[in-house]
């Protein structure tokens, strides 16, 4: 039996919708993780379920045990009677749950807290207490003639501890509406359409993205801020009217979420990324974690989900809002079911956005005028844009004011940073997008091979410039390559140095290497460079007779890559014209 962490959650999470202390521990031999990434149903490990005392080996219930008995025994509880208020039910004791782990005999045992430090010292005298074989059941609750001398130097130590409060925001304490957006891909997107809707409408918004915090559109703080931290400092800002807020799987696992519910939430989709990493190593692992988003939606908002994943349409049984399902496919039975039901859908419809509500059926636009499609061509935007008009119609923005803000977002560099942004250079394109997973890298080749197949009959040959960053599980690396060599004519590989995160730079270029090789690939073809600027400088010095399309997963030098294509003399390419020069066939 060993102790692996113990983590005061500052807000809701896997396992309660509050502030919550995690003890993970280990029983029996070390072992690593292994199975599928998306198993079965019998073999699904449910993160937040809590297991019967009589199904959890015996240093769980025991430390379970002398959590409750150390609360009760120092009167900590008084928060929980108060909170109970005069007509609440008077509660006594903690309660405290046991839930499985995902790595092999990991266990967990939660309960809720409100006073730090009283909590983790209650947490670690609890381990202790377990570690040296004390028995909950042999000492009195009142009474302390003959306790183990660790237990008594646990209840003065809890005792005697401060009271800091937990810092996360309850609804008493906010004041304005906040939606928050989730999932594997286009969450950044999503986000950024979102809040340039309600700018549109007139709205102060406050903004929480991976490449900073935003308000009405300007940067005010750079850095990766989609934690509670970033969620704090948009909520505690007097010049904001509406919080729009990018939440990341880290946040959730490491802090939970800064803020008591929200008014909206947003779940794009589910795929393989961020895997092996804080004990989460399946899909339906990682839903469950981005859940926690849409479970903490006020009963009067709205939760607005992918109805083409599968994973993600799941979590409409685990939430108190109405629920949006948005669908590329608005034939699918899941969208016909809940229609019947006289639910509400954001669609795909012969070419046209269109908001469905029971039979009611109200077009927003074309797909043609929303720029951030490429006229049809980026379907990954498509239903980005649909999960941002969910979002915006559960805050009260008008269809009209939807549409114009969806014609006016463009997906260039000022307003969507790294995501799609397409440069010509001669009769080169260059696509710049920030894909760092298998399924972010499918999608711009979709868009890139629609581009490549466009030029008068001909296509023109496709490069792909691959990395990412090196806390990415074996398989995933693998995955990119293959997906690369199997889809592009030429393949390059740019390292990530900066975010090697623990790993080696040659263990991660010979995982891409080997995907590539499975894809189809030869290493002998594959150049590596030291950084993404310097992938693209030696991909532009090279003749190309027929034009070509080349596809660089940037994330670690935008800035960098950016003023080298301004320097080789490449210009935007204009998401609707500059579009339809490249694609003529897209006039049709």
């Amino acid at each position: 039996m060993r102790l692996v962490e113990i983590r005061l959650l500052e807000g809701p999470n896997v396992y309660r919708l509050e502030p919550t202390v995690k003890i993970e521990f280990a029983v029996g031999r070390r072992r690593t993780w292994s199975g599928q990434r998306l198993p079965g149903r019998h073999a699904v490990v449910r993160l937040g379920a809590p297991v019967p005392a009589a199904k959890a080996p015996r240093p769980a219930r025991e430390l379970a045990a002398w959590v409750r008995r150390i609360h009760l025994l120092t009167d900590a509880g008084a928060w929980l009677r108060a909170e109970a208020g005069a007509g609440g039910r008077h509660r006594r004791n903690l309660p405290v749950a046991i839930h499985r782990g995902s790595d092999p005999g990991h266990w967990v045992v939660a309960f809720p807290w409100r006073e730090e430090e009283r909590a983790r010292a209650i947490a670690e005298g609890a381990w202790r207490l377990v570690e040296r074989g004390a028995d909950p059941r042999r000492t009195p609750a009142r009474g302390l003639a003959g306790a183990p001398r660790s237990l008594v130097r646990t209840l003065r130590l809890v005792r005697e501890a401060r009271t800091t409060p937990a810092p996360w925001i309850r609804d008493g304490e906010r004041r304005v509406p906040v939606v928050s957006i989730s999932g594997t891909n286009g969450k950044s997107t999503t986000t950024r359409m979102i809040s340039h809707i309600l700018r549109s409408e007139g709205r102060h918004v406050g903004t929480t993205t991976s490449d900073g915090v935003l308000v009405d559109g300007r940067l005010v703080e750079e850095g990766d801020w989609t934690g509670p931290s970033g969620a704090l400092k948009v909520l505690g800002r007097s010049d904001v009217e509406v919080a729009v807020l990018e939440t990341a799987r880290g946040g959730i696992l490491l802090r939970g979420v800064g803020y008591e519910s929200n008014e909206a939430a947003v779940l794009t989709n589910v795929s393989s990324d961020h895997l092996d990493l804080q004990g989460i190593h399946t899909l339906p692992e990682l839903a469950e974690v981005k859940s926690v988003i849409a479970r903490i939606t006020r009963p009067e908002g709205s939760v607005v989900l992918n109805a083409d994943d599968p994973l993600v349409a799941a979590v409409a049984r685990s939430v108190r809002a109405p629920v949006c399902f948005f669908s590329l496919a608005p034939g699918s039975p899941r969208v016909r079911r809940h229609l019947a039901r006289g639910g509400r859908a954001m669609l795909l419809e012969r070419g046209r956005l269109v908001e469905a509500e029971g039979p009611a059926r109200h077009t927003l636009l074309d797909v043609a005028e929303a720029p951030a499609t490429l006229l049809g061509l980026a379907r990954h935007n498509i239903a980005n844009a649909l999960a941002a008009a969910g979002a915006a119609r559960a805050l009260g923005v008008s269809r009209e004011a939807v549409a114009e803000g969806l014609r006016t977002f463009r997906p260039t560099a000022e307003l969507a940073p790294g995501r799609l942004n397409l440069y010509r250079l001669g009769n080169r394109v260059v696509i710049v997008d920030f894909a760092h997973n298998e399924a972010g890298l499918t999608v711009v080749l979709d868009v890139a091979e629609g581009i490549a197949s466009g030029g008068a009959g001909r296509r023109r040959p496709l490069t792909a410039i691959v990395g990412t960053a090196g806390d990415r599980p074996g398989d995933t690396l693998r995955g990119i390559g293959r997906i690369a060599a199997q889809r592009a004519d030429r393949v390059a590989i740019k390292e990530t140095l900066k975010y090697l995160r623990g790993s080696t730079r040659e263990a991660v270029v010979g995982e891409i290497l080997a995907g590539v090789v499975e894809g189809g690939g030869r290493r002998a073809d594959v150049a590596v460079h030291e950084s993404e600027a310097a992938a693209l400088r030696a991909m532009l010095a090279e003749p190309a007779p027929n034009g070509a399309v080349v596809v660089l997963m940037c994330h670690e030098d935008r800035d960098g890559v950016a003023a080298l294509l301004r320097e080789a003399g490449a210009r935007p390419v204009d998401a609707a014209d500059g579009l339809l020069d490249l694609v003529p066939r897209l006039q049709r």
